[in-house]
């Protein structure tokens, strides 16, 4: 019985690894142990760019292999240039019928993908890293998520003065 099996590559060789593995299975005439091979991908709406939306791997730098677990299917999977190892360890694990049901459910839209929360604490130091204030270091007062901004407190001149900054100006 095939059955879903995550196979971890190099990041940003995804669609070569997928493309490569493809061609083996043919070359090796393993169709019939293999079902597909999928790179979870789906439509991710961006608020600030022109091109309202654009295709975004949900989990880079992994593949997802339908396939009977046999030996031959085993090392013809890991002998694909830039495939790192299956999830699982020595035995891989198939996913479960849920985590595939979900994984589907995230690339047709129909379940949100959750945005990292900042690693960002109200009274932590932060150290600017862009903007007129480069080079300072300031204490976080405020953290506003959905505009991705820090409210942080500056000393210039000798007095503590609140500088609205970006999360991709300062670093922890």
């Amino acid at each position: 019985m095939k059955r879903w099996y995550v196979v971890q590559v190099y990041t940003g060789f995804e669609d070569i690894v997928k493309k490569d593995l493809e061609k083996r299975i043919i070359e090796e005439s393993m169709q019939d142990i293999f079902g597909q091979v999928l790179l979870p991908a789906g439509e991710v709406v961006s608020f600030f760019s022109d091109d309202k939306t654009k295709k975004e791997k949900i989990f880079p730098g992994y593949l997802l292999v339908q396939m009977e677990m046999t030996g031959d299917a085993y090392r013809l999977v890991s002998s694909t240039a830039r495939v790192t190892r299956f999830l699982g360890g020595e035995v891989p694990v198939p996913l479960s019928d849920k985590e595939v049901d979900r994984i589907f459910a995230q690339m047709s839209g129909k379940l949100a993908v959750p945005h990292e929360k900042a690693p960002f604490v109200v009274g932590n130091e932060v150290h600017i890293s862009h903007g007129p204030f480069a080079g300072f270091v300031g204490i976080i007062d405020k953290i506003d998520e959905e505009r991705e901004k820090l409210t942080v407190m500056v000393s210039i001149f000798g007095r503590m003065t609140p500088v609205e900054l970006g999360f991709d100006q300062v670093k922890k």
